[in-house]
């Protein structure tokens, strides 16, 4: 009898365990829009072409007085590189997710930058 009582409490707790996962991975999926911070870089899915991200891209460099040292183009994404001052450098890149929607990477420095990633990113998407 005690058996069967752990037995089931066990399993109700292993059922409300996989349902709160559920939840997690449902509100997970739903937060395309959100910027994330992953292995270094920041992150955001945008409803625009990668080519008015790239327009974007350059508008808010340009704002903030960065020059693009180089630009590379392939088929599956776009690389924009930049530089401070200080000499960090800055990574952008854009990839196509569809014809209307695509990813802004955006790192900065070796050891990566939060801070002044958030505010590179902030000011590519004023100029979406």
């Amino acid at each position: 009898m005690v058996r069967k009582i752990m037995l089931s409490i066990v399993s109700v707790l292993f059922l409300v365990n996989m349902c709160g996962c559920a939840v997690l991975i449902g509100g997970a999926a739903g937060a395309t829009g959100t910027s994330k911070w992953l292995s270094g870089k920041l992150t955001q899915r945008v409803d625009v072409s990668s080519e008015k991200s790239l327009s974007s891209v350059k508008s808010a460099l340009k704002s903030l007085r960065l020059n693009v040292s180089k630009e590379t183009i392939t088929d599956d994404m776009i690389q924009i590189k930049s530089n401070y001052s200080d000499g960090k450098t800055i990574w952008i890149d854009i990839r196509p997710l569809s014809s209307t929607k695509s990813q802004i990477d955006v790192r900065v420095g070796a050891v990566s930058d939060r801070e002044a990633a958030q505010e590179i990113l902030d000011r590519i998407l004023k100029y979406l």
